[in-house]
Formats: C-alpha cells, structure tokens, sequence
C-alpha cells in the first residue's frame, strides 16, 4: 500500500506508523485521514503485525484539523468534514478493535484530533517536552476523532468539560497525572522506548490483548449479569486457541510461554 500523508514501516513484528506532513505540523487533511483509514486496515488484516506504534515527523505529533484546508472548501465545507471524519473515525474505530496493541509516542504537540488520537492508543508513551490540548472549540468547533468517547473514561466527565471548553494546555507531565499518559520519557528516547515496549508486546497473545481491549471498552456500557457473561464467553474462546493452549501448558510446566499470536 503507498501512502501519502503517512509512513508505513513494519519492523519484524512490529508496526511503525508516522504522521508525515511535518510543514503542516502533521495537521489533518483529508489525505491524512484516508491513509490512516487505510492503514488502520493494513495493521489489523496483517496476522504478522502483533503491535504497533503511532508517531509524528518532525517536532509535533499533530496539530489537530487542516484548517487552512478546510476553509479552502468553501460552502463544501460541512460536507468535507463529514467525508474527513468518516476515513478518521474508520481508522479511530479498526485500531481500537484490532488484536495487536496500539501505542502512541507523542513528540511536541498533540492539539485537536492529534490529542483525539492520542486518546485513542491503547498506551500512550510521550516526550517530557510534549503537550496536549483539545483545541476544537477555540476554533468554534466541537471535538471529533472518538476523544468525547475517551477522555471522559480516562479523566472522568468534570474534567473532560474543561479542557473542552477552556482548551488548557497540559504538560506530558501532567497528562502523565491525569492519566492521559502512561509514561513519560526523554524526547530523544521517545521512540525507542515505544518501539521496546511494541517489541515486548509482539512476543505475547495477541489475541488475548485484543480480547482484553475490547472487554475493557464495552464493560462501560454493559451491565454486570451482561458483561460477566461477555468475558465467560471470550475466556472459553481464548481456551480454545494455540496461544490459550500453550499459556496453560507453560504456567505448568514452569517455563516461559512461546505465544504464536493465535
């Protein structure tokens, strides 16, 4: 698949996904949203992508909408977007449903839907000089790219309403506090520590991550009779599988497990 907006490399097991409009400050256009649809497509269909990480090229992650884009569009406009989050929220939605694990490395700024993205990974690892603000109703629009579906489940709904209204800008550090970010690292090993974690996670059950993931999203809505009966059935289904097998056989015998992502 050629990609233009993008760059798509795959490191043994590992995916590496970078943001690649670095004039642009990695912004979304509608070129950026169609390729991370597309590759969003690429890293779930591909059984020898087992993780995957998500950064930018040059000195921000991404800055949020394409609005010198947008406003090219005229009375289109409204349109556009439609067509715009349509390839982004596909993409938001295969990531978060995908068995490989998803992690973020965020450099510089992830504003609007860059901070929607970051939301979106399964882990999120950024640089100590990165910050993160929602950006979108300064620009008197509202959020897209899934962060109303995240953000209110990783800061809780009060603080979720404030940084969409108030756009604050918070530090790695304090997106680290509020739990928007798990760690937060050195700029210069940024993506060698997300890469060492992809790693990590590649040599492990894939399909058990993916189980997990998807358990873990739709335990927010379910009710507890529903939801335990969820994870009865995927845990009966993970017993079934060579990697299931070979986890039960390992903890037995007392070695290491050889886990083949299936």
């Amino acid at each position: 698949m050629t990609y233009t907006a993008l760059q798509f490399e795959k490191k043994d097991q590992i995916a590496i996904i970078t943001l690649n409009r670095p004039d642009a400050a990695n912004a979304l256009n509608i070129d950026l949203a169609r390729d991370l649809m597309q590759v969003s497509l690429e890293c779930d269909e591909d059984a020898d992508i087992r993780a995957a990480v998500m950064t930018g090229n040059g000195r921000m992650f991404c800055a949020g909408g394409d609005l010198k884009s947008f406003a090219a569009q005229g009375d289109q406009l409204p349109a556009h977007m439609k067509e715009v989050t349509t390839y982004l929220h596909g993409a938001v939605s295969r990531f978060a449903r995908m068995d490989a694990p998803l992690i973020g490395a965020v450099n510089g700024t992830a504003a609007g839907a860059g901070m929607s993205l970051a939301c979106s990974c399964d882990i999120v690892f950024a640089g100590e000089s990165a910050k993160f603000t929602m950006a979108y109703t300064r620009a008197g629009l509202t959020p897209d790219g899934s962060s109303t579906y995240f953000l209110p489940r990783i800061v809780g709904m009060k603080r979720a309403f404030e940084l969409a209204v108030t756009n604050r800008l918070l530090s790695a550090q304090e997106a680290e506090a509020w739990g928007i970010v798990n760690r937060v690292v050195p700029d210069a090993d940024l993506l060698a520590e997300a890469e060492k974690l992809a790693t990590d996670l590649a040599s492990g059950a894939t399909g058990a991550f993916g189980g997990a993931k998807r358990l873990l999203h739709s335990g927010w809505t379910e009710t507890l009779e529903t939801q335990m009966e969820n994870e009865t059935q995927s845990i009966a289904t993970r017993a079934k599988t060579d990697d299931g097998k070979e986890g039960i056989a390992a903890f037995l015998e007392k070695r290491a497990p050889r886990f083949n992502g299936q």
